[in-house]
């Protein structure tokens, strides 16, 4: 009888498949294995034998070892556009996240360390209103004793709290972000292939907002992106910090300059301005009219430059899909 593989983990197969983007069937073909068994070892129910797990090993191009690793699972994680984002494009992204995940605790994970700070405020109701979101936004930054003001640097905020931020590019524009929640180290998945630092920002701090409020228990529904962008808007641009600047209608040079000084688009300035009545519902409508007019919509004026980039200790996807684990897991791995 074939010796079994010893401390054999079904959800690293599962994992090491969806990184490649392929099913069960398409990796079958690919093995000689048949569909029946490789459903049998990502379930559980049976073990590969290490001839078996030695396959599966070179075609999927992953050390054998990853298979003994320990899997942290998760939700399918905070994607905005469930229905035009295919099931495969989604857990490809999903298990390049959890590969993140496990870089940041070969390297960085201790007996009793804990790097995370992000706090937990779970909003129980999908109908909470902005003052609530709000309010939660404005204790982070408070708990995080962040400067009033704008920013400096979202992505460096999020890192300096246990947040593990990686680039990788998406395959549709439907996706631009997404997030894992992991207990230890929560994963912030930004896109590599959309340059806009603007754009850029709010979605990190957009995922932020869902790791704080939401973490295991509700996603991947028009209530909670909403509560995440009104988190996002209040973390970026808190009411108490901005309102005095914003005008009461679309004055381009005062919104230019502050697009330059709080680094977000003049689409999210002119929300924020309707949103805390700096704005009247008519003269909003009135601007955006005005931008869909001058094609800014598509292309904003005044560039604000490249993407924050995260620190270079985590693993970052580059142009495309690893074909190998990042560097420092096969390190790790020996």
């Amino acid at each position: 009888m074939p010796q079994k593989a010893p401390g054999f983990e079904p959800g690293r197969l599962r994992l090491a498949r969806e990184l490649r983007g392929l099913n069960q069937a398409e990796l079958a073909d690919k093995t000689g294995i048949t569909s029946a068994a490789i459903s049998q070892f990502e379930s559980g129910a049976t073990s590969p034998s290490q001839k078996t797990l030695d396959r599966l090993s070179d075609t999927l191009e992953v050390p054998a070892a990853f298979f003994n690793l320990a899997l942290l699972e998760t939700h399918e994680g905070f994607f905005r556009s469930l229905r035009r984002t295919s099931i495969r494009q989604r857990r490809q992204a999903r298990a390049l996240a959890h590969i993140a995940h496990d870089s940041a605790v070969a390297r960085f994970a201790a007996p009793g360390r804990s790097d995370l700070t992000v706090p937990l405020i779970q909003i129980e109701s999908l109908d909470a209103d902005r003052k609530t979101v709000e309010r939660i936004a404005g204790f982070v930054r408070k708990e995080w004793r962040m400067a009033q003001g704008p920013i400096a640097n979202v992505v460096e905020t999020l890192e300096a709290h246990g947040v593990v931020v990686i680039r990788m590019p998406f395959s549709t524009t439907d996706v631009d972000a997404f997030s894992l929640p992991f207990p230890d180290w929560p994963v912030v998945v930004l896109a590599a292939d959309k340059n806009d630092r603007a754009r850029s920002r709010f979605d990190a701090a957009h995922e932020l907002g869902h790791l704080v409020m939401h973490a295991e228990q509700v996603w991947g529904v028009k209530e909670v992106e909403r509560q995440a962008h009104d988190f996002a808007a209040a973390f970026l641009m808190p009411e108490e910090d901005i309102a005095d600047e914003l005008p009461t209608r679309a004055d381009w040079p005062v919104l230019f300059g502050l697009k330059r000084e709080w680094q977000v688009s003049l689409a999210a300035l002119l929300m924020r301005a309707r949103k805390i009545g700096k704005m009247s519902e008519a003269s909003y409508l009135a601007a955006i009219k005005e931008t869909s007019a001058r094609g800014w919509r598509r292309t904003e004026p005044i560039p604000l430059g490249d993407c924050e980039q995260p620190a270079s200790s985590w693993p970052n996807a580059g142009p495309t899909l690893r074909k190998t684990l990042p560097v420092d897991i096969l390190d790790a791995l020996g």
